[in-house]
C-alpha cells in the first residue's frame, strides 16, 4: 500500500512574501524558506526546503527579473559575426555590415590603422 504525501501550504508570493521575509527578521534563509512555504514533505516524511524557489520569489516579488534580456534588435537575427575576414583575390579587406551595425558606425567614418604583430587595430579617428 503505497504512503500518503503529506499536503504541504501554498508557498506566499508578492507583498505577503515580502511581509512575512520582513516579519521573520533574522531568521535563516532555510527557516525563512520554509515559514513561508517553501519546502515539501517526502514519502519517507523529511522536509525538504527549496531555497532557490524563495529567493526567486523574492526577487520576482521584489520586481527583479534576472533573466530579462536587453533590447531586442529583430533585424540582426543572421549569423554572429565570427570577428574573422579573409584577404580578397584583389588584396582588400572587407568589413561586412554586421561589424559597421554592432560599432555604430557611419558611412564616412574614418580609422587609423595600426599593425601587431598577429593582428591589426582600427582606431576611429575623431
Amino acid at each position: 500500500m503505497p504512503r500518503k504525501k503529506k499536503s504541504t501550504p501554498k508557498p506566499l508570493v508578492g507583498d505577503a512574501l515580502i511581509a512575512k521575509v520582513r516579519q521573520l527578521g533574522q531568521a535563516t534563509r532555510g527557516e525563512k524558506a520554509k515559514a513561508c512555504g517553501y519546502y515539501k514533505v517526502t514519502l519517507n516524511g523529511i522536509e525538504r526546503i527549496n531555497v532557490m524557489a524563495f529567493l526567486n520569489a523574492v526577487l520576482a516579488a521584489e520586481g527583479m527579473d534576472l533573466d530579462a534580456k536587453g533590447e531586442s534588435n529583430e533585424k540582426l537575427r543572421g549569423r554572429n559575426p565570427s570577428h574573422r575576414i579573409s584577404v580578397q583575390t584583389d588584396g582588400k579587406l572587407l568589413l561586412g555590415s554586421a561589424y559597421t551595425k554592432k560599432m555604430n558606425l557611419q558611412p564616412g567614418d574614418e580609422f587609423e590603422i595600426s599593425l601587431g604583430r598577429k593582428h591589426i587595430h582600427l582606431s576611429k579617428v575623431a
